[in-house]
């Protein structure tokens, strides 16, 4: 059993979770040590300590106990315990000696280093992180440290003379490259959460150019300037933001920045002038090390670290884990919320910065105390005449964002009004047509909180006495709660469930568990039974096919988009008009009458 052995060294080139600057974040195995007896993990720190001073290890003021960062974090007042074999107090002890160790290889080679370290995904794990100025000396000194700390557990190894010779070999390694993370010399607006910074982005980038700007947007389906594809692909992480930033003529840049971007290689720019933050809700737990959402909201802060002092930080209010990231931010805060009355609301405006929200039914920005309304909400197309909270939440964020840069209120409204979600402008997010007498909405709703705001739509667009035909779908590398959870929304918010198969997105989990995950949650939310259809495009077709009219068909298409609206197209569906969602919003409104007997099901 290897005392420690590496299990990865990642090198960030961006701004990430553990520095504003680029760092190296190794994984690091230790199960020889967590298997020691407490004398003998004692003596072998001992004989390693150097100057650690006291006999063991104390806390560093870089880290709390979960690795955190505190400004004011205290030294230990004492010595810290081995602790017993194989607990998360020896794991910490090993954590901590490990970057003393690395303080030491660092001054070994004349220089000083910040350190970070944090618990792994195993229980035998732990992640280390420093900055780096040259990548080849910052790699071999990270080899380095697994070497010298698997070197030490035995208690007899000469640690003085391994650093010495380790730093050494380390100072001799070809220097390799700088840095080289862009520094924008445009705005550039940074948007993370967990759902809608895809839209929040496309709409930045429509606001942006009724301003009459060039506009530069990497997102999940790629890179644009203006409204041309420059390069398709998800591009939500570091190379997305520096292929907008590079385009030619480009004034104003918005980068989607994602959390497996920033855990993977970092953020792709040295600084933002305004972020956004949208939400934070369960999805993509248990990859990377991430296993909460309160770390997950730790990754999603990344962006805010790194926004200019005179920038802004706009958070989402109603969402305690995003509004707490002001205090991480140098920049001043731009709340939204759904209510005027949100108290983070506020204490944003008390300390100096601003809000936007809804007043009288017109999205408004507050400051100090006054009240600056820019539009109703009814006439800006993406709120779906205001039935779907994330969709009203969505161009509040996106116009705060749009005012911090300095975008004129004029071009904002406008903007607002001519932003409408088809398949070109915001493909896969709430798109809707009208086919046979029946509404049919196309979205994305990949997790919990999209799903819950894709029913809300569905529920604001059903007649009385209409039905929702609800299909279903997920990638198999989601945790079994969040897939279960899904078939229980499913179940709970609609009349009809099905479940479409994503056999390109199984990643690894079995296609019948996937099902029956889905399947469980359903029927636990009150499903009378669950339809399971081969795709995307079946699920649709059949689900038309089995409705009435007045009715509302929604799919969640991963990945048939371009299929389903190719049939859609083909079948004349008619895309609807903000006009057309107003009206059937309002006819929802209505009250509810029992369903004609003479509403025939279509034969189609």
């Amino acid at each position: 059993m290897p005392a420690a052995r590496l299990v990865e060294l990642r090198v960030l080139d961006g701004p990430n979770l553990y520095f504003t600057r680029p760092a190296v974040k190794l994984t690091l195995a230790v199960p020889g040590w967590l298997a020691l007896s407490e004398a003998r993990a004692a003596g072998a720190a001992a004989a390693a300590r150097g100057d650690w001073g006291g006999g063991s290890p104390r806390a560093s003021s870089d880290s709390t106990a979960s690795g955190e960062r505190t400004p004011h974090a205290r030294k230990a007042s004492g010595p810290l315990s081995p602790g017993a074999p194989g607990s998360d107090r020896r794991r910490r002890f090993v954590s901590l000696l490990a970057a003393h160790l690395l303080r030491r290889l660092a001054r070994a080679q004349g220089i000083r280093v910040a350190v970070r370290w944090r618990a792994g995904a195993l229980p035998d794990e732990f992640v280390i992180a420093f900055p780096w100025r040259r990548r080849g000396i910052a790699e071999a000194t990270g080899t380095a440290l697994v070497r010298l700390l698997d070197r030490a557990a035995s208690g007899r190894a000469d640690v003085e003379g391994l650093v010495a010779r380790l730093a050494a070999e380390a100072s001799r390694t070809d220097p390799g490259p700088r840095p080289s993370v862009p520094v924008p010399r445009i705005p550039v607006i940074a948007v993370t959460g967990t759902n809608g910074k895809t839209t929040v982005t496309r709409l930045l980038s429509h606001l942006g150019r009724a301003a009459g700007l060039t506009t530069a947007h990497a997102c999940t389906d790629g890179v644009y300037l203006n409204d041309e594809l420059v390069e398709e692909g998800d591009y939500s992480g570091y190379g997305g933001a520096g292929l907008a930033l590079s385009q030619p003529g480009v004034q104003l840049a918005i980068t989607e920045t994602a959390r497996g971007g920033i855990l993977l290689r970092g953020i792709g720019t040295a600084h933002n002038d305004v972020s956004v933050v949208t939400n934070v809700s369960a999805d993509h737990l248990g990859l990377h090390g991430i296993e909460t959402l309160d770390q997950l909201a730790e990754v999603k802060a990344a962006i805010v670290r790194i926004t200019r002092p005179d920038g802004w930080t706009v958070l989402n209010a109603d969402d305690p884990r995003v509004i707490s990231m002001r205090r991480l931010s140098p920049a001043r805060p731009f709340a939204f919320a759904l209510s005027a009355d949100n108290p983070w609301v506020r204490a944003s405006l008390d300390e100096g910065g601003r809000a936007m929200t809804v007043v009288d039914g017109e999205i408004a920005m507050l400051q100090d105390s006054r009240v600056h309304t820019l539009v109703p909400v009814e006439d800006v197309p993406m709120t779906i005449a205001g039935v779907s909270s994330i969709n009203v939440a969505n161009p509040r964020a996106a116009t705060a964002a749009a005012i911090g840069v300095g975008l004129p209120r004029e071009a904002i409204v406008r903007g607002l009004k001519t932003f409408v979600l088809d398949p070109e402008r915001n493909p896969g997010r709430m798109n809707l047509w009208e086919l046979d007498g029946r509404v049919v909405v196309i979205d994305y709703a990949h997790n919990e909180a999209g799903l819950t705001g894709l029913i809300e739509v569905c529920r604001g667009l059903r007649p009385p006495g209409g039905e929702i035909w609800l299909t279903i779908a997920t990638a198999g590398d989601r945790a079994p709660d969040i897939v279960t959870g899904m078939g229980y929304l499913a179940g709970r918010g609609s009349d009809h469930v099905g479940v479409a198969e994503l056999l390109r997105y199984l990643r690894g989990r079995d296609r019948d568990e996937l099902i029956a995950l889905m399947r469980d949650g359903a029927l636990d939310g009150g499903a009378d039974a669950v339809s399971v259809y081969p795709d995307e495009l079946a699920a649709l077709r059949r689900t038309l096919r089995a409705s009435r009219h007045g009715d509302v068909v929604a799919v969640t298409a991963l990945g048939m988009r371009p299929q389903v609206f190719a049939w859609l197209a083909r079948r004349g569906a008619a895309r609807l008009t903000p006009a057309r969602v107003r009206a059937l919003a309002r006819r929802a409104r209505r009250p509810a009458t029992s369903r004609p007997a003479s509403l025939a099901r279509s034969a189609r």
